[in-house]
């Protein structure tokens, strides 16, 4: 790799200057935004491999181009590890991120104008579960179910039901980008029996906190789908899964290819296996383990300096701050004034937002990255007191240089994995 890195450097200078420039971002300061992760060097390794160069078009055994041998036990040896990890019946492992991932599994069981029950977007949802603004919300009809403010933001399964029962969707779908507590997965079941419908979870944040068995599996409430990318608390690679029982398998795969995609990426599959091994790992458990901690504990230090948390905590390794009612910033102002001090978030709608989506009233944080570079409790701690500093003042430039200069300092101490330190690092 460092070979490719020289060569990199001596043929275009321009793209070698800007991932350094990201590598020294990364570095210097600390990623909040909690579908944010730094994979594992081995994945990376794998990523940079030869396996790129490969068309599999296909599946193990079923191929479209020769040469499959070492691509057919790669894809095979994911698919068994993800069986393994979940607890899945079966694994489609080629999806090429989220969005075709769930595409795929509408696709598989839906006919253009039916019915999908989803959660709203402001309430937490994504956009691939009936966005309007979204190629499935106008393929698909959504009907979307919202949390219940007035209960920490839980989901009011009589509502649920009655939804349910009024627009008998084809699929029941639960999963959420920006929500904080976690789900029943068993009454969202009882429901979709109630109505004929498909059960599907889109686990794509919590899919490492799942895999590591701190949150709940959904297949154990007996759902038929689960969708998750792999690249967030899972730490792998750019990339999706569809778990599904084996009854669904068939549908699944054909929908994935060659209905939606063409060639898998067989560079990014082989990192997804080896994200799958370090998931089966203690070490992994325990990781995941530190994140919810360190999540419980930055939402509780936010709070208890003022911070208005959407659904007044976290269950989970995420949570949104309401920076308009707790600030008077709205959430694009206050992600400008965190990376002034080298804290990184993303500006986040919160339910039944009055705010435009590129100035909503939030901010979503999350503890995957932080807690991948080490930092534990204390370092969550002193982030809590510096965001509140850094948003209490946030037109104070020699106040925002001293936080910054305090969080950098503090990230120096625990190294990003996968980059390798600069030679003054090495000097000191």
């Amino acid at each position: 790799m460092d070979t490719y890195r020289e060569l990199l450097e001596q043929s275009d200078p321009d793209v070698a200057r800007a991932i350094a420039s990201e590598e020294a971002r990364q570095r210097r300061g600390v990623e909040l935004i909690p579908s944010e992760n730094y994979t594992y060097p081995e994945v990376l390794g794998a990523l940079g491999s030869v396996l790129t160069n490969k068309y599999a078009e296909g599946y193990p055994g079923s191929r479209y181009y020769g040469g499959q041998e070492f691509t057919d036990a790669l894809e095979s040896l994911a698919r068994e590890r993800a069986c393994q990890v979940f607890r899945a019946e079966h694994a489609n492992v080629q999806p090429l991120s989220g969005s075709p991932m769930n595409q795929a599994v509408y696709l598989a069981f839906l006919e253009p104008g039916d019915r999908v029950l989803a959660m709203d977007l402001s309430h937490g949802g994504h956009l691939t579960h009936g966005a309007p603004v979204s190629h499935m919300g106008r393929i698909f009809r959504f009907a979307r179910y919202r949390t219940n403010p007035g209960d920490a933001g839980r989901i009011d399964f009589d509502e649920l039901r009655r939804m349910a029962r009024e627009t008998r969707p084809k699929i029941v779908l639960c999963g959420y980008t920006s929500y904080p507590r976690d789900y029943d997965y068993a009454e969202f079941k009882r429901v979709a029996d109630e109505v004929g419908a498909i059960t599907m979870a889109d686990v794509s944040h919590i899919g490492g906190l799942i895999a590591a068995g701190v949150m709940r599996n959904p297949f154990d409430a007996g759902f038929d789908v689960v969708t998750t990318t792999t690249h967030k608390s899972l730490r792998g690679p750019r990339g999706g899964l569809v778990l599904c029982r084996k009854r669904l398998a068939a549908a699944i795969d054909k929908s994935v290819f060659p209905g939606l995609q063409g060639g898998p990426h067989m560079h990014t599959i082989a990192g997804i296996a080896v994200t799958l091994k370090k998931a089966q790992q203690p070490a992994f458990r325990a990781y995941a383990a530190q994140v919810l901690r360190n999540a419980k504990t930055l939402a509780a230090e936010l709070m208890a300096g003022g911070g208005a948390l959407v659904t007044g905590g976290t269950d989970n390794h995420m949570m949104v701050l309401d920076t308009a009612s707790s600030f008077g910033l709205d959430g694009r102002e206050a992600e400008q004034v965190l990376d002034a001090v080298s804290i990184t978030t993303n500006k986040q709608i919160i339910p039944d937002d009055p705010n435009p989506p590129l100035r909503p009233s939030g901010i979503r944080l999350g503890t995957p990255a932080a807690t991948t570079r080490g930092m534990g409790e204390d370092e969550m701690r002193r982030l809590a007191a510096w965001m509140i500093e850094a948003l209490r003042c946030p037109r104070d430039r020699p106040r925002l240089e001293q936080i910054r200069a305090r969080v950098e300092q503090t990230c120096g101490r625990f190294p990003v994995p996968g980059l390798l330190a600069p030679q003054a690092a090495h000097a000191a």
